[in-house]
């Protein structure tokens, strides 16, 4: 039997597997240090004034996207909890168009958590009935490309600049014609963290046996916490890409700092601005996710997310100089 280093180990070896708050305790003096200095401890409130917190959790995502162009989202419906039955939701969709696939989310939630794509009315009756809350469905983008793209604006300039973009792998296994998908997914290192989770969401489907060269995807969701591998894709910050997202970004009023989690059809595209679609915008929570690339360096990793923190300051006392206060 080969053997197969216990994932505590990989854990503890492999920063991109550490909890947040392990992640960020080092780190917890430099954000002191910004408070005490600037003589706030909600000083990043302001760096974003549109949104709850700067951002930081708590915001509404359909708050946030009603502010970005059509051009750049999916069809989105906002619902409240109150209509979290399946008579409410279906005539919504009819009317807006929206075909099974879709995807739902929480208004309000972070790191992927209740995110489903759903296929069909028997799995959107079983989502409403298990999740509370407002909610919003969307439009499914079968785009092949999803990335994380940061982006930051000085209040006091006209134009913005991009720092970071991350492509992300969804989890998937590729048949061999012989072994079971939940025994092909136990031969990955990155998919053992998730079989638990998917024994329990998919018993039945873990027992198919793909064929040889067959490609499953087993995770739909783009989300690190889920499967998903980040591969840090800075190569693609061109002259040309600061433009699209200054153009994308103009319509959101407050907005200065923060993470685009979108698809887009090609590399092409992304310098064009055209067939991008925006899923979500988040604020001061953002990180500029390359840093999970498993080849990034822990170190390198802590200064690009430092760099980060100063851009948020000096986006601050920006707006602070305003009297937004």
């Amino acid at each position: 039997m080969k053997f197969r280093t216990p994932l505590f180990i990989v854990k503890l070896l492999h920063f991109e597997y550490w909890s947040w708050w392990f992640f960020y305790l080092p780190l917890a003096p430099y954000f002191l240090w910004y408070a005490l200095r600037e003589r706030s401890l909600k000083f990043f409130s302001l760096v974003n004034p549109s949104m709850e917190l700067g951002g930081l959790i708590g915001e509404s995502k359909i708050d946030i996207l009603d502010s970005i162009s059509p051009q750049f989202k999916p069809k989105t419906i906002f619902f409240t909890q109150k209509q979290a039955v399946i008579d409410e939701v279906l005539p919504h969709l009819a009317k807006n168009k929206l075909d099974y696939p879709i995807v739902i989310k929480p208004n309000v939630g972070e790191r992927g958590n209740s995110v489903e794509k759903i296929t069909n009315t028997s799995e959107l009756k079983k989502y409403l009935a298990q999740n509370q809350g407002d909610f919003i469905i969307q439009e499914y983008i079968d785009y092949k490309i999803e990335l994380g793209v940061m982006y930051y604006r000085f209040p006091n300039d006209a134009g913005g600049r991009v720092t970071s973009i991350t492509m992300k792998k969804f989890l998937t296994v590729v048949g061999n014609g012989k072994s079971s998908i939940v025994e092909l997914l136990d031969q990955n290192t990155r998919a053992r963290f998730q079989l638990e989770r998917l024994k329990q969401k998919m018993p039945a489907k873990l027992l198919e046996i793909p064929a040889e060269n067959e490609e499953i995807l087993i995770e739909p969701i783009g989300n690190h916490c889920r499967g998903t591998e980040f591969i840090n894709r800075n190569d693609l910050i061109k002259d040309d890409i600061h433009a699209v997202f200054d153009k994308i970004s103009s319509t959101i009023d407050g907005f200065y700092y923060g993470r685009f989690d979108l698809k887009v059809q090609d590399f092409e595209n992304l310098y064009t601005g055209n067939n991008i679609k925006v899923m979500e915008l988040n604020g001061v929570a953002s990180e500029p996710a390359h840093i999970y690339d498993a080849n990034y360096r822990l170190i390198n990793a802590y200064k690009d997310i430092l760099y980060h923190w100063r851009l948020m300051i000096k986006i601050y006392r920006q707006n602070k100089a305003k009297k937004l206060v």
